[in-house]
């Protein structure tokens, strides 16, 4: 494998961010194995978006707008993504650890005859080979696997695993043609989202986190809420708190729940333990408040607060509704 390439999740043009992390590192992993870095962006709204990717590390993104993507379920999708790795050649394909990802991935398996590294948040590169680094059972462990040898490898990216970075030098954009004689028969009758009313964790730039220290569930609501609302953000959660039932665990944030990267991250209450710290330290700027300035988190936080959070935090969201006014 020399190539890495991109598979473009995306609906109407709109990609989570977990894209441009994966443009990022696949700039990265081409340099180190001398290849090329591509990607392949196709359905309804893919020409405006081959635009935005245009800002990220890529040599080519491969495009086509056939509303045959929207339409009917996954066979579409794979034979172009089949299509533009045959015609970069030999290489490493990088799906997003999504629920529509990992249904690619599976099948690129086969129509490739790769090998597959599922949930990576990390890569080495040795002599050529590739290495993907991925938590299992949970985070209780953490394995490498190494890709066999063979012209193609498939890994699935957990979202904010990588940073993103754009400065691209302006990729090439090419129209890539679906395989001749296609029919599809499974249509995509309706396509029905789960509205939560709230932004998504990965997705929010600002993360206000509350732990142990907090002391029950009530403070999730009437003391971090309002701080993330103020900041365009979201609330998450420690294990901690996650097992104690005061939060359900779609808000864990750490090696056994989420992964997050927003320019902002206030933990509240939160010691930092390791399993903690791996799910939120590519995160842009760190505030912790706590009782605790010896605790573990202040080590790795650009800033620490020490003091009573139930003091801290409403003067706080006061201040910066004031400051948007």
């Amino acid at each position: 494998m020399k190539n890495v390439l991109v598979y473009v999740q995306h609906k109407g043009g709109v990609t989570p961010k977990v894209t441009f992390e994966m443009a990022t590192e696949a700039r990265k992993l081409a340099d180190q194995l001398g290849g090329k870095a591509h990607a392949v962006v196709v359905g309804k709204g893919s020409s405006q978006l081959a635009e935005q990717l245009k800002s990220y590390p890529l040599d080519t993104i491969h495009v086509n707008d056939d509303a045959d993507v929207d339409t009917f379920l996954l066979d579409p999708v794979v034979d172009y993504v089949e299509a533009a790795a045959r015609a970069a050649g030999p290489s490493l394909v990088l799906v997003a650890n999504t629920l529509t990802g990992k249904d690619v991935a599976g099948r690129l398996v086969g129509r490739l005859n790769a090998g597959v590294c599922a949930d990576a948040t990390d890569f080495k590169i040795d002599g050529g080979k590739i290495e993907a680094i991925m938590p299992k059972m949970g985070g209780a462990a953490i394995t490498t696997c190494a890709l066999k040898d063979g012209d193609y490898g498939i890994a699935t990216i957990r979202p904010n695993a990588f940073s993103a970075q754009a400065g691209g030098s302006g990729a090439s954009v090419q129209a890539i043609e679906k395989p001749s004689g296609k029919t599809y028969t499974v249509r995509i009758e309706n396509d029905v989202e789960e509205g939560t009313g709230e932004l998504a964790l990965e997705e929010a730039p600002a993360v206000v986190a509350g732990g142990r220290g907090l002391g029950g569930p009530e403070p999730f609501d009437t003391l971090l809420k309002p701080l993330a609302k103020e900041l365009g953000g979201a609330v998450g959660a420690s294990r901690a708190a996650a097992d104690a039932g005061w939060v359900p665990y779609s808000l864990q944030i750490g090696q056994t729940g989420k992964t997050v990267s927003p320019n902002l991250y206030i933990a509240v209450g939160i010691s930092g333990a390791i399993q903690h710290k791996v799910g939120m330290r590519s995160s842009g700027t760190i505030i912790a408040i706590n009782k605790d300035g010896a605790a573990p988190i202040a080590e790795f936080s650009d800033l620490t607060v020490v003091g009573d959070a139930f003091a801290i935090v409403p003067e706080l969201t006061k201040l910066i509704a004031a400051s948007k006014s």
